[in-house]
């Protein structure tokens, strides 16, 4: 259970942004760096150090503008199922579930916090600085808490999971509410 709770965590982390959980799951290895984390243990440390800071750097600045959240919206929504697999499976070391199941959970969860925050944005037209710095806190918070306390990190995560099925009923009433808008107005 353990497993599979700091599996979920490290994937949400990855919904969220996907260069600093990279980075992060890296240096916590240690000397290793990515040497156990599947696909990128066959890229060079050192270029994974190189590319992952930069995308790291510019995941934390360009975000803070509304032009950097979208630019960086297509490519996390593009890659966060990839992310997200790569850190469920690099984080599940012990259990007995087969890894394409691993990778696919991840994935898809991964997909479904980066589909919430793109409905979001899209939704207040740019998300508010204070929302910016949550995300990065706890994309930071979960890949920790993947590592060193995977309950707190399954908690933090059914929350988000929670918020993403709330946002999704308050989308799909708003919708209902603006045809129906539209239909009393056209009559």
């Amino acid at each position: 259970m353990i497993d599979i709770l700091a599996t979920l965590s490290a994937s949400a982390a990855a919904g969220i942004r996907i260069g600093i959980p990279l980075l992060i799951i890296g240096l916590l290895h240690g000397g290793q760096l990515w040497s156990k984390v599947p696909l990128l243990a066959h890229i060079s440390p050192s270029v994974l150090l190189g590319f992952f800071s930069i995308w790291s750097l510019l995941e934390l600045f360009a975000s803070k503008k509304r032009l950097g959240q979208r630019v960086l919206q297509i490519f996390e929504l593009l890659l966060s199922p990839i992310v997200g697999a790569i850190m469920g499976l690099a984080v599940s070391s012990t259990t007995s579930a087969p890894n394409w199941l691993i990778a696919c959970i991840g994935g898809l969860l991964a997909l479904v916090f980066q589909l919430v925050q793109v409905g979001w944005f899209y939704r207040l037209r740019g998300l508010p600085l204070w929302a910016v710095f949550l995300q990065d806190f706890l994309c930071v918070v979960l890949v920790l808490f993947a590592f060193n306390a995977p309950w707190p990190g399954g908690l933090i995560t059914f929350a988000l999971l929670w918020f993403a099925i709330h946002s999704a009923k308050q989308w799909y009433d708003w919708y209902w509410q603006y045809r129906r808008q539209r239909s009393e107005a056209r009559y």
